[in-house]
């Protein structure tokens, strides 16, 4: 087996999901880490997996680039050379959603909170919802030991950018 980092990014549409990991099962990939997201009307696929000795990255590269729902795609098939495994901080501890107005820096301004308590993000969305005039962020989070008092640091900034904290343990 070898690891790959399969990267694609183009225009969305209904059912690439399914045309790409359809594609990866019949040329006997094993999905690892995987996330899909839209990001405006553009699509972004990412997956770690691993591939049968006998088939190449190059291979699986061209073979996805030609389908016909990957018109406009960016295609990107390389060798994944970091371990394909969570270490202990890629265990969730704990999920975070903020909720609230839109402004520069929130992120940012987040992300340091949880770097001063040494807590690693495993995961993170956001989404402008105009809709609502809402912007929504959730974090997947690996706390350490001071996770009462880095989720307390969490809140406390969040009320301080005007937004809504809502924590969970996972």
């Amino acid at each position: 087996m070898i690891a790959v980092l399969i990267s694609v990014f183009g225009p969305d549409r209904t059912g690439l999901v399914a045309a790409i990991t359809g594609r990866l099962f019949e040329l006997g990939a094993n999905l690892g880490d995987t996330s899909f997201a839209m990001l405006g009307t553009g699509a972004e696929f990412t997956s770690v997996c691993d591939l049968p000795a006998d088939v190449t990255a190059a291979e699986v590269e061209e073979d996805l680039a030609a389908m016909p729902e990957m018109a406009g795609m960016s295609v990107s098939v390389r060798p994944f050379e970091l371990e394909p495994s969570h270490g202990p901080s890629g265990r969730i501890t704990h999920r975070v959603v903020l909720m609230g107005g839109d402004r520069p820096g929130l992120i940012a301004r987040l992300s340091e909170v949880f770097g001063q308590f040494k807590a690693n993000i495993v995961r993170l969305d956001a989404q402008r919802l105009p809709d609502e005039g809402l912007y929504v962020t959730r974090f997947a989070v690996s706390i350490g030991e001071r996770a009462d008092a880095c989720l307390n640091t969490v809140a406390n900034t969040a009320g301080e950018l005007g937004l809504a904290c809502k924590v969970e343990e996972a």
